[in-house]
């Protein structure tokens, strides 16, 4: 079984060494998560990385039940006086094992998921470790933990043209596993990335601009 969370620390130390390239225009840019500035998604990402279950019972709780308003206000919580402030916060849980739930996988997929929300906009680029991508493609394919990817994703074969590796079965869709993870979690992947009698099929289900989880 693989070992999640130093692929958890190493995602999120590779997320702040590209932060701390960006000007101050760019923090305030918006990033694939609708409405959310990069600014605010590290701070979410800060905010997800300190919060225990039982912290996170008591939010989601104090907060109706609202998810929206649970995240706008957690991150609101972790966000600097200035983005080096927020970067400082997020670099001080770079190393931290607490989580709401012990699903690891899909926290990996929040910091990549998160962190392709930041690059893509901003025209930066991350090569992801296979052992990364591995993991990300077969959880987005076989759970709706965090999102509905398994949803998504049913009845068709995703081949990862760039792993050499499949999931599902049924009508083939090919791309890079970036591109069908992120399609999977939500995000508005280009129709041309993709190829294979179950592209179209795929490209209608769903791919939209997240809603900011």
């Amino acid at each position: 079984m693989t070992d999640i969370w130093p692929l958890i620390h190493a995602e999120r130390a590779a997320l702040a060494d590209d932060l701390a390239t960006l000007t101050d225009e760019q923090w305030k840019r918006t990033t694939l998560a609708t409405e959310w500035t990069v600014e605010e998604v590290v701070a979410h990402l800060s905010a997800a990385a300190t919060t225990g279950r039982w912290a996170w019972l008591k939010s989601i709780i104090g907060a109706g039940l609202n998810p929206a308003v649970h995240n706008n206000r957690s991150l609101a919580e972790h966000l600097g006086a200035t983005p080096a402030g927020t970067l400082e916060n997020f670099r001080q849980v770079i190393g931290s094992t607490t989580v709401p739930t012990n699903n690891l996988a899909a926290w990996l997929g929040e910091v990549v998921v998160h962190g392709e929300d930041i690059r893509e906009p901003l025209g930066l680029q991350r090569a992801y470790p296979r052992e990364v991508l591995v993991v990300l493609l077969e959880f987005f394919e076989s759970s709706n933990f965090t999102v509905p990817s398994k949803a998504r994703a049913r009845g068709l074969t995703l081949v990862a043209t760039d792993l050499g590796r499949w999931v599902g079965s049924g009508p083939e869709v090919q791309g890079t596993a970036r591109d069908l993870i992120m399609a999977m979690a939500g995000r508005a992947v280009p129709l041309e990335r993709f190829s294979g009698p179950g592209a179209l099929d795929f490209d209608a289900r769903g791919q939209r601009p997240s809603q900011k989880r």
